[in-house]
């Protein structure tokens, strides 16, 4: 059983930068793809970016040039950061493992696991 907790969401300014971190419990992450998806209010969940085992990554052209992920294994961690803010990402962020050696996608259903998810709120 995997695990995942996210924080640091919150309000933050359109143009300004957050750092989201999901903490991974019940297997060490260089063993899991993570991916990071949102959900705006009536939408569907969007696809924002993954980093694989070897930590390869890949993001959605939505944050596509203003998104990062980064990996502790030691504190077995992964975070997203995002500049450069507009409102359209207000969302809920959630992160997910994928526990198949081959996976690491952008699609939502190949994700095992999910966090409880973290508001993310950018003012106009």
């Amino acid at each position: 059983q995997v695990h995942l907790v996210e924080s640091g969401g919150g309000l933050v300014q359109t143009g300004g930068s957050l750092r989201l971190s999901c903490v991974v419990s019940g297997r060490t992450i260089d063993s899991l793809h993570i991916g990071w998806f949102r959900q705006a209010p009536g939408k569907e969940r969007e696809f924002v970016g993954y980093i694989r085992r070897s930590a390869s990554g890949y993001f959605g052209d939505p944050v596509k040039g203003r998104a990062s992920l980064s990996r502790d294994n030691a504190k077995n961690t992964v975070d997203l950061e995002m500049i450069s803010l507009k409102p359209e990402d207000t969302a809920v962020y959630y992160c997910a493992a994928d526990v198949d050696a081959l996976g690491g996608t952008s699609r939502r259903e190949d994700y095992d696991y999910w966090g409880q998810g973290t508001q993310v709120t950018v003012s106009s």
